[in-house]
């Protein structure tokens, strides 16, 4: 996968997903505002939509092809374990941040593996698949910055995720602002809040050493 790699000195790395139509290098100003201290690995979707890359295929503007979802979210996590040797990084500690599309797929990803990421922050996200079998997300953390009038990721859909979530055992907490899709200042600055003290709790707990 085409891919950005940036080398940082906490031992965490920021796994960045786009929007459709985005590509690798746009969230890394994000993830330098939540973790400046952190890896990033930013990553573009293999799809592509009309000449826009995704990061898997959909039959309509709100009908997913679930082949390729379920295909690419394989292929996502596949990625990412055989990438950790070449930079060497601990997949142990990988907090997935994504924006619409990319938030999709990082969900996709919790909903088929138990322990793929440590925590995630998901910037307006929707329910990608439904009638699965979700793992156990004992103290997997997530955070979702959903718009109150964002017409693409609708307020129920933000809802069912969260209460998806938390049957899986997964801690979540959700950020909403009176925006539409477009991803808001307030959001970050939310999201880093959330992360620092989220972070601070695990190097109480001994889950991390920094």
């Amino acid at each position: 996968m085409e891919h950005i790699f940036i080398k940082g000195t906490n031992g965490i790395t920021l796994l960045m997903l786009h929007g459709t139509g985005g590509n690798e290098n746009d969230l890394i100003p994000v993830a330098k505002q939540i973790d400046p201290k952190a890896n990033i690995l930013s990553v573009r979707g293999n799809i592509l939509e009309y000449g826009l890359p995704r990061f898997y295929k959909r039959k309509a503007i709100d009908v997913f092809d679930m082949d390729s979802l379920v295909d690419e979210t394989h292929h996502l996590c596949d990625f990412v374990r055989k990438i950790s040797f070449n930079y060497k990084f601990d997949c142990k500690k990988v907090v997935a941040i994504g924006y619409a599309n990319g938030a999709n797929i990082a969900i996709s990803v919790l909903f088929h593996y138990d322990s793929a990421f440590l925590k995630a922050i998901l910037f307006h996200p929707m329910v990608p698949i439904r009638d699965i079998d979700l793992p156990n997300l004992k103290g997997t953390k997530v955070f979702i910055g959903a718009g109150r009038n964002d017409k693409m990721m609708p307020n129920h859909e933000v809802e069912e995720l969260t209460q998806m979530l938390q049957s899986a055992n997964a801690n979540v907490e959700v950020f909403w602002t009176d925006y539409g899709h477009q991803l808001s200042r307030e959001e970050i600055v939310a999201a880093k809040s959330w992360y620092e003290g989220k972070i601070q709790d695990d190097i109480f707990e001994g889950e991390i050493n920094v």
